[in-house]
């Protein structure tokens, strides 16, 4: 009988990128990945533990697949940042999970899936680098891959405890990134999305002279490359030459996903996030200048100790005044290991989730407003395949949509062409209708010689995001 596993992965991309680390690990030991939990010897829960609402998700997760255990499940599995933050905790009240990896374990599967390793094995978080030479099994659809540049952060954000989780900020080496993207390009992926905690950070704790423009210069060169995408980029000033390459570079999307978190001075400086107002009006201003189709994703806290009405209403200006495209809202979590959960003047959740509503609503109204301007145009369209809604409408994406957070484009008219789109294929889309988040068109022409891609493992992803158009909330 085949040995099978199943994975449930929380939180951020990031994270997703270690689940698939661990799912070429166990791939490497014979077992095989069950979609269905019914059905697996092992399960593994790559949880996320950075704020309350993650931390809840996470146990529920873990208590709900101890349930299997009654059955064919043999051994369950904790991984990642909640199994990092609170690891006595977690083995003593959890007695049903027989091991627990932390941030930087990913590699320690092997050694509970071979039998015989220790119930803790939850290390020093600074451990983990991923490498090109590291096992992996992707999960995304259609011809796109993230490729985490670096891991742990130096950043002293008030509300974020994400150094203690991963560590300092380490950054992997050109060279090895390249040949992690040149394998992927060679297995069929076109779309190349950089991930890390703080992306315009890269290289700055090596002394090889590696920068974030560079990297991305190269790897968008990459034969087979046709998208590369930024995250999390921390909102201070950009280089020019990465700013040239979002601009003029044919394969660099116009893409820039930058949580800006607030904009009042006030609530930046107990935020710690050592920049103002004025300068990220600048910005974007520079931003919106230089970058023709420019996609300005961002994200925001509301509700974080201090803030006042009027600095609320000094973030409301902001995105009326930006029109940012995507714009992502999350409540503040009162976290204990954070800096500002010892500040005063808290704002009552009430209040919060009132602040929520009104700027979630402001992001749709944009959403709906640059959608709609799309009507009429041709876009080009990444396939992902077929959507959740019926298995014979086709989606993707445009550009300006990154997988998973920025909704879809469905695709009609496809009856007078020789044969469907494949997932992976770029189309060239007449954009017909549109809605708050998604877009309807015509498929107008195709690529004639079309990738026939593996089909990507469907892993159970749990990722409720703040960042998410219209979604729940998760922190970036």
């Amino acid at each position: 009988m085949k040995r099978t596993i199943h994975f449930v992965s929380l939180g951020c991309p990031k994270n997703r990128v270690d689940t698939e680390v661990m799912l070429g690990v166990a791939e490497r030991h014979g077992y095989t990945h069950a979609s269905d939990a019914q059905e697996a010897d092992v399960i593994v829960i790559n949880t996320c533990g950075f704020i309350d609402a993650a931390k809840k998700e996470s146990v529920d997760t873990i208590l709900e697949m101890a349930g299997y255990k009654e059955g064919r499940c043999q051994k369950l599995v904790v991984a990642g940042c909640l199994s990092q933050r609170h690891p006595d905790e977690m083995a003593r009240e959890l007695p049903e999970v027989d091991h627990f990896l932390g941030s930087s374990d990913m590699l320690k599967l092997g050694d509970v899936l071979t039998g015989g390793a220790e119930r803790m094995l939850v290390g020093n978080p600074a451990d983990w680098l991923i490498a090109a030479s590291h096992p992996r099994r992707l999960s995304t659809q259609g011809a796109s891959a993230y490729v985490k540049i670096a891991e742990g952060c130096n950043r002293t954000c008030s509300f974020c405890v994400i150094p203690s989780l991963r560590g300092k900020q380490r950054s992997r080496s050109v060279a090895d990134i390249e040949d992690e993207v040149s394998s992927l390009a060679a297995r069929g992926v076109k779309e190349i999305n950089l991930v890390s905690q703080d992306t315009v950070a890269y290289g700055r704790d090596r002394d090889d002279g590696c920068e974030l423009a560079r990297l991305v210069e190269r790897v968008a060169d990459i034969q087979g490359v046709r998208w590369v995408r930024l995250f999390y980029l921390y909102p201070e000033k950009l280089t020019d030459p990465l700013v040239e390459l979002l601009a003029d570079h044919p394969h660099v999307l116009p893409y820039v996903d930058m949580p800006l978190q607030h904009a009042s001075d006030s609530m930046l400086r107990r935020m710690r996030r050592g920049h103002g107002g004025e300068r990220i009006r600048r910005l974007v201003e520079r931003l919106r200048a230089r970058i023709d189709g420019l996609t300005f994703r961002t994200a925001f806290i509301v509700g974080h100790p201090g803030e006042s009405d009027a600095d609320f209403e000094e973030l409301c200006e902001l995105c009326a005044w930006a029109e940012f495209e995507r714009i992502g809202v999350f409540r503040y979590s009162d976290e204990e290991t954070s800096a500002s959960h010892e500040m005063a003047e808290k704002v009552s959740p009430l209040r919060a989730a009132n602040r929520w509503r009104k700027l979630m609503a402001m992001g749709r109204r944009i959403a709906r407003q640059k959608n709609k301007s799309l009507i009429g145009q041709t876009l080009e369209v990444l396939v992902e395949g077929s959507s959740d809604e019926h298995e014979h409408v086709l989606m993707g994406r445009h550009r300006g949509q990154a997988p998973e957070i920025d909704g879809q484009v469905y695709l009609t008219g496809t009856e007078h062409l020789e044969r469907l789109p494949r997932p992976g294929e770029l189309v060239q889309v007449r954009v017909t209708q549109a809605s708050d988040y998604d877009l309807a068109g015509e498929v107008l022409a195709q690529e004639s010689d079309a990738p026939t891609l593996n089909r990507p493992v469907r892993l159970r992803i749990l990722a409720s995001d703040g960042r998410r158009v219209g979604a729940t909330e998760r922190p970036s």
